[in-house]
């Protein structure tokens, strides 16, 4: 057997951190991609340098922002007590922490593919009724679909490939938080720990070349419809 029932719940779990961390990213890098794309305003550049900063920051100081912040003592520990969330030391907090280490990747996506949409296709459907809502759901977003696909499968990959920040703010915890690279990090500090890594290191790195497969061939396959 390749992997053993232990590494298929890492895996499992790395996987379900993942497709969260997707899903917590969309939204918000749809509507700051937008705004960066198409408005002008001050501080714009501040902006775009701060959605970007954990993509140039070291990991373990990003996993450390988000204790400061999200931690029981954090700044936001006594609202996240008071709705009865835990992020900290807990796989939510890994999706979390994987989410704000792959926002600028799925941001930049985004964004290109937004600037890549003619504006005057928007203004045409504004001259016909159309709400700026609803010009942008039918005509910026679908037009937009290839960079929104290729940020989430980016974003799905870096985020089973995150290690840093998801260690200091979620921890390792055995059954928990501990996902793919931290496992990997726990069989090597072991002895005889090389044999058990061999298996999640092949899987590893077969999802993350199948992620970003996936988004080369899925981005050809849009931008030829």
């Amino acid at each position: 057997m390749l992997l053993s029932p232990e590494q298929w719940q890492i895996l499992a779990l790395s996987l379900r951190v993942a497709f969260c961390c997707v899903l917590l990213s969309l939204v918000p890098a749809v509507l700051l991609g937008w705004v960066l794309a198409r408005r002008e305003f001050p501080f714009k550049i501040a902006l775009d340098g701060l959605c970007h900063l954990p993509l140039v920051l070291p990991p373990v100081v990003t996993g450390y922002l988000l204790l400061l912040l999200f931690g029981r003592r954090g700044f936001f520990g006594p609202l996240l007590d008071v709705i009865g969330l835990q992020l900290a030391f807990d796989w939510k907090g890994a999706v979390l922490a994987s989410a704000v280490v792959g926002f600028p990747l799925m941001l930049r996506s985004v964004r290109l593919s937004i600037e890549g949409v003619d504006p005057r296709l928007e203004r045409v459907a504004r001259t016909l009724g159309a709400s700026p809502l609803r010009a942008f759901l039918t005509i910026t977003l679908p037009l937009a679909a290839p960079g929104l696909l290729v940020g989430s499968l980016l974003t799905f990959a870096r985020s089973l490939g995150e290690f840093g920040a998801t260690i200091t703010f979620a921890a390792n915890i055995a059954g928990q938080t501990r996902t793919i690279p931290a496992a990997i990090y726990t069989y090597l500090n072991q002895p005889g720990g090389d044999d058990r890594v061999w298996g999640l290191v092949l899987v590893s790195v077969a999802l993350s070349l199948l992620a970003l497969i996936a988004s080369e061939w899925s981005a050809r396959r849009l931008r030829s419809r």
